[in-house]
C-alpha cells in the first residue's frame, strides 16, 4: 500500500501531521525554544509534503498536447518550493533562538519533551528510510526531497533530545537555544541540498555519466550493423529520461532495415534505463569504406 508513490506520500502525511501535534503540544507545555524548532520545521514538512502529493499526481499524467514532453518537471519546482520553505524555517528559528537567549526564559517539564523527542527521532528514522527506498525505486526527485528533510529532521530532533536531557541532569537551560540555533543550520543544509539536486533538472542537464555510458555500450553492441552515431543528447526531467541521437546506417541498408535498427535499439536502452523516451534521427553513411568496420555490398565494390 505505501510502496507506490502517492502511498508513500500519504505515509508521510499522517506521520508527519502526528509528530506536529505531539511536537507542537510539548513545546506549549514546556516553553522549550529548540522544540518549537523542531515544530516549525516539521510543520513545513507537512506543507512539503502537500505540494509533493500535487506534484505527484501532475508528474504521473501522460504527455498531452500542451505539454509533449509530459510533466516530469514538476517534481523539481516541487522540490525548489520545498527548500524554500524549509529556509524560510531556518531563519524563523534562528529567531527565535536569539530572542530566548537574550531574554532567558527557562525549560519547564524535561521529561515530557525528551519524550516527546523520543518519539520523533524514532518515526523519523524509519520513515525517512521508507521515502527515500520508494523514491530510489520510483526515482521520484520530489518523494526524494520529502526523505532528505525527514532524514536532517533525525539528527536535528536527536540533537534537541540530547540538549534536553543535560538540562534536565544540569539545569543548564542555555543549551535549549543554542541547540536551536544548531538546528537551524541543519535545516538551511538540508534546503541547500534540495535546491542543488532539482536545479539540473530544470537547466537540463545531461544524465550522469554512468547513464550515458549505459547508452553508448548499447550502441557499441551492434558495431557490426551500425556504422557509428553522434550529437547524442541527453536530459532529464523528474523521472523522465530524454535521449536522442544521430544513428549513421551502411548506405545500402533499407529503410526496412534501418527501422528495425531502432526498434531493437529502443528497446535495448529501456531495458537499460526506465522511464526513457528516445528519438533516433537515422542517416546514410558517407561511404568512406576504408574507416568502416561494417560488411555492407558497397565496401565490397569498393
Amino acid at each position: 500500500m505505501f510502496s507506490s508513490k502517492k502511498g508513500a506520500v500519504w505515509l508521510a502525511l499522517i506521520v508527519i501531521l502526528g509528530l506536529v501535534v505531539v511536537k507542537f503540544t510539548i513545546a506549549f507545555i514546556t516553553g522549550s525554544v529548540s522544540i518549537l524548532a523542531q515544530t516549525a520545521d516539521s510543520f513545513l514538512d507537512l506543507f512539503s509534503v502537500l505540494i509533493a502529493f500535487f506534484a505527484i499526481r501532475v508528474s504521473t499524467r501522460p504527455a498531452d498536447e500542451d505539454h509533449p514532453f509530459g510533466h516530469g518537471k514538476i517534481e523539481n519546482i516541487s522540490a525548489i518550493i520545498q527548500a524554500l520553505l524549509i529556509f524560510g524555517a531556518g531563519g524563523l528559528v534562528i529567531y527565535s533562538a536569539i530572542s530566548r537567549l537574550i531574554s532567558g526564559i527557562s525549560v519547564e517539564l524535561t521529561e515530557a519533551g525528551i519524550a516527546a523527542m523520543a518519539v520523533s527521532v524514532f518515526a523519523s528514522v524509519l520513515l525517512s528510510r521508507h521515502l527515500l527506498r520508494v523514491a530510489r525505486s520510483t526515482e521520484s526527485i520530489a518523494l526524494e526531497a520529502i526523505g532528505h528533510n525527514i532524514a536532517a529532521d533525525v539528527y536535528s530532533a536527536g540533537g534537541v533530545l540530547a540538549g534536553l536531557v543535560i538540562i534536565q541532569f544540569t539545569g543548564f537551560t542555555i543549551i535549549d537555544p543554542i541547540i536551536a540555533l544548531a538546528v537551524a543550520l541543519v535545516i538551511i543544509k538540508s534546503s541547500y541540498n534540495v535546491i542543488r539536486n532539482s536545479f539540473p533538472g530544470l537547466m537540463d542537464d545531461r544524465l550522469p555519466e554512468a547513464e550515458e555510458a549505459k547508452i553508448k555500450s548499447c550502441l557499441d553492441e551492434h558495431a557490426g550493423q551500425i556504422v557509428g552515431f553522434h550529437k547524442l543528447r541527453t536530459r532529464r526531467a523528474g523521472n523522465l529520461r530524454f535521449i536522442d541521437l544521430h544513428l549513421v546506417m551502411p548506405k545500402d541498408a533499407s529503410v526496412k532495415d534501418a527501422h528495425k535498427m531502432c526498434d531493437h535499439l529502443e528497446r535495448d536502452l529501456e531495458e537499460k534505463l526506465t522511464n526513457a523516451n528516445i528519438i533516433i534521427h537515422i542517416e546514410p553513411c558517407a561511404i568512406e569504406c576504408n574507416l568502416c568496420h561494417v560488411d555492407c555490398k558497397l565496401r565490397v565494390e569498393a
